[in-house]
């Protein structure tokens, strides 16, 4: 189940193994879908060595090269990568991990639908043979099983809560509502202090842009993380939402695993995900730890069917809700502008730069228009120049 404790299963027996080793070696290596998860487990690690000696550095892109190559010439004891900024650095001779122990691939499922299992893969040819190798998933889907059983040698499976369900703290609420009303709907629920801090979930990084600066003009703290944005961005926004800065955080699917906010009162599913595995993911930053929170999930007409098969998954039918005295009959605003709208839009801002280039030609930089040639006399004879007196 997320929000279970699985990352501290594997740290606190892997520092415990750690402590007696001569430092300067890397021994140990986590491999994770994102930055931000990587980020946390450092951050988790560092918490729980405070009293020792036991270092770990985070390897991911977005951010340069210096600091992980002096992690790996140094030898931190923990390590913790993402996929594709680790094959960078194999591709180095510094980055050879001899003395490696033990190999964890954290949240499995994730990196399968990421499309990192040919990475993973590609990775492990640069690996020495590994006494210990630990795989962790909040769900295990089929095509994580036969990963588990490809990677692992004679592989102990041990299952926590399953099927995989949100955490028993989260109370989950169903808001019916109209696609262009979500924005208002959120605003309202904020304005009413019926939501406190809250992680807010789109379908896309366009979606999470706009509503934002929807937020954002309302006069809400808010700021959002998708792929789109920088790795400095992502984690100054992440670390404002955590230390109180930001009210809301608004993220794609990126965020659903790797985010653990203490206290998180609240996640909204601003869209129905289309998989149910990620609206367990969601939900699951809020209630962490045998804490409680809540859950709302705005569904639109069109996703009803989603909805369905979250319940299907869940095993119950979720609780509908309306706000009292919100009204439904207003416009509202359209966050995602049709594709068909925005390419027409491209085209014509294309022909009016086509249009500016044509009339600006030749015309010179204060702007007067293009200069006329004065036509050139023709050359006098010798005979034609009247003699000087």
């Amino acid at each position: 189940m997320t929000g279970s404790g699985k990352t501290a299963a594997f740290l606190l027996p892997m520092m415990q193994r750690l402590l007696g080793k001569k430092p300067g070696t890397t021994r140990a290596l986590v491999i994770t879908p994102t930055r931000e998860l990587a980020s946390q487990i450092v951050e988790h690690f560092n918490a729980l060595a405070k009293h020792t000696r036991l270092r770990a550095a985070a390897v991911y892109g977005g951010v340069g090269y210096g600091p992980q190559e002096r992690a790996f010439r140094q030898g931190v004891d923990l390590i913790v990568a993402c996929p594709g900024r680790l094959l960078d650095h194999f591709r180095q001779p510094y980055a050879r991990l001899s003395g490696l122990e033990v190999l964890v691939l954290d949240e499995a499922d994730r990196m399968l639908d990421m499309g990192f299992l040919p990475d993973i893969r590609r990775v492990l040819q640069h690996l020495p043979r590994i006494d210990q190798t630990m795989l962790f998933s909040a769900t295990m889907p089929a095509p994580i099983v036969k990963l588990s059983r490809d990677l692992l040698r004679d592989p102990v499976r041990l299952d926590v809560e399953r099927p995989p369900a949100p955490a028993t703290g989260v109370t989950q609420t169903v808001f019916p509502i109209r696609q262009n009303l979500k924005s208002r709907l959120l605003h309202e629920l904020l304005e009413r202090d019926e939501i406190g801090n809250v992680l807010v979930f789109t379908r896309t990084k366009h979606r999470a842009n706009r509503l934002a600066q929807f937020l954002g003009k309302r006069g809400v703290s808010c700021d959002r993380i998708h792929g789109n944005r920088t790795q400095g961005q992502r984690t100054r926004a992440l670390a404002d939402f955590k230390n109180g800065k930001t009210r809301v955080l608004v993220a794609t699917d990126i965020a659903a695993r790797g985010i653990d906010v203490e206290a998180l009162s609240h996640v909204v599913n601003f869209d129905v995900p289309h998989v149910p595995d990620d609206y367990i993911h969601r939900v699951g930053r809020t209630a962490r730890a045998q804490a409680v929170g809540e859950a709302f999930t705005f569904v639109s007409p069109q996703e009803k069917g989603g909805l369905r098969a979250i319940e299907r998954a869940v095993g119950k039918r979720l609780p509908q809700r309306t706000l009292e005295g919100f009204d439904a009959g207003d416009p509202g605003e359209e966050l995602e502008i049709p594709i068909g709208a925005r390419m027409a839009a491209h085209r014509a801002r294309k022909a009016s730069d086509r249009q500016r280039s044509r009339t600006n030609a030749g015309r010179p930089a204060g702007g007067r228009g293009p200069r006329r040639r004065r036509a050139r006399r023709p050359r006098r004879g010798p005979s034609a120049c009247p003699a000087r007196g």
